[in-house]
């Protein structure tokens, strides 16, 4: 790519991200109107304490995927390794800790909580982060918070590449049988939906789902299958005393799609029923975040394009995983235009793509609230101070700030 157009991105971005400063703040409204209101939701990677249930297994050092974190080394001049944090390596189950995030999360915009949920092997795992953090944090009230189902598999160096050098044999299915499925239908809906705070679209508590395709592997791969046991949620969810339940498809990235693919896409959302697709990430990757943002809206139009069902936008602040793959290097880390203001002028974009589709909730997804080893954080670290919190008090903050 030229560097013209790389300077037209820029410039495009940055006239945006001034308008959003300047022009359209966001204004008081009705609280309780779920569609005047923008919930910005940041997704919470909860892998930094100690695991009760499976100890050292992980990591042995017992802080949590912290130890992988400060190991990070850089791969090339001026590569950003290890990410430093402006608060240290704090516990994400502590609810002093998490208190300090709520706070500084609403003061600048965020309002919404998504956290990474975990059952592997019959039970839970890192779920002490909602349970004891969040859930035990005296001011979570202010914070609304709802669950991805991270049903991912997993390798055995994917989380710790240093105890389990080349060993990449499968530790943990993402995938679970009927029998498991029913505990944790029982278990969200009576631990979490619950919650007062726990959020909710039209009443409906959302529900969102990383893996489709293990999904689809926990009822032997039927469509048919899959959707009767989302119906079981749903009803279970209603005997509840919900309307209804919100199932949330979370795409996870990804790009443009095939015209094929993008059929089969469409048309898995609709035979299993799903109320919604989100990301986890904007997709798009490229070393360039401008040329990233810009294959990001792409990915986002053509889903508007071939959906009946709300999607949601996404913003990433970056993405460098190396401190995971120790052969990884310059091409696979976003390291030119990865700025606040950058990420600022794509927020901007998201909440303009919010405000075109009124009769949808204006929730935008933001990759990620703490994701260290993943370079995608909005908490404050050492070299962008708060720059990227700020970022979002000045696209969705109030007139008056």
């Amino acid at each position: 790519m030229n560097n013209n157009f790389r300077f037209s991105i820029l410039l495009s971005l940055l006239l945006a991200s001034n308008l959003a400063f300047e022009v359209y703040p966001q204004e008081k409204k009705n609280t309780n109107d779920l569609r005047s209101r923008y919930f910005v939701a940041a997704y919470i990677w909860p892998s930094c304490h100690y695991d009760e249930r499976f100890g050292n297994m992980l990591w042995p050092e017992g802080i949590g995927e912290w130890e992988v974190i400060k190991k990070g080394t850089p791969r090339f001049d001026g590569h950003y390794q290890p990410r430093l944090p402006l608060w240290g390596y704090e516990m994400d189950n502590n609810p002093k800790v998490v208190e300090k995030w709520i706070d500084v999360a609403v003061n600048h915009g965020v309002n919404v909580f998504v956290y990474d949920w975990y059952w592997f092997d019959g039970g839970p795992f890192l779920e002490s982060a909602l349970n004891d953090g969040f859930l035990k944090a005296k001011n979570n009230s202010k914070m609304q918070f709802y669950i991805m189902w991270a049903n991912h598999d997993l390798k055995r160096n994917y989380w710790n590449v240093h105890k389990f050098k080349d060993d990449d044999s499968l530790l943990w299915d993402g995938a679970v049988d009927w029998e498991n499925f029913k505990i944790i239908v029982d278990r969200v809906i009576n631990q979490y939906f619950k919650q007062p705070n726990y959020f909710k679209i039209d009443g409906k508590p959302v529900f969102s789902i990383f893996s489709i395709e293990n999904l689809l592997e926990s009822f032997g791969g039927s469509l048919e299958e899959t959707r009767k046991a989302l119906d079981y949620f749903r009803e279970k969810v209603k005997q509840a005393g919900f309307p209804d339940l919100h199932i949330q498809w979370n795409q996870g990235g990804g790009s443009v799609m095939s015209k094929d693919a993008a059929g089969r896409f469409s048309q898995r959302v609709k035979d299993m029923g799903f109320n919604s697709v989100a990301m986890y990430n904007m997709g798009g990757l490229d070393e360039d975040y401008l040329v990233y943002g810009a294959n990001s809206l792409k990915i986002r139009a053509q889903m508007d394009s071939i959906l009946d069902v709300p999607v949601f936008p996404c913003v990433s602040i970056g993405w460098d995983d190396t401190p995971r793959f120790p052969a990884k290097g310059k091409k696979d880390v976003v390291h030119y235009h990865n700025t606040p203001v950058s990420f600022a002028a794509l927020l901007f974009k998201a909440k303009e793509y919010a405000d075109n589709h009124p009769d949808q909730p204006k929730l935008i997804t933001i990759n990620a609230w703490n994701e260290w080893v993943e370079g995608s954080y909005l908490l404050p670290d050492m070299l962008n101070g708060f720059g990227y919190l700020k970022a979002v008090k000045k696209v969705f903050g109030n007139k008056d700030d």
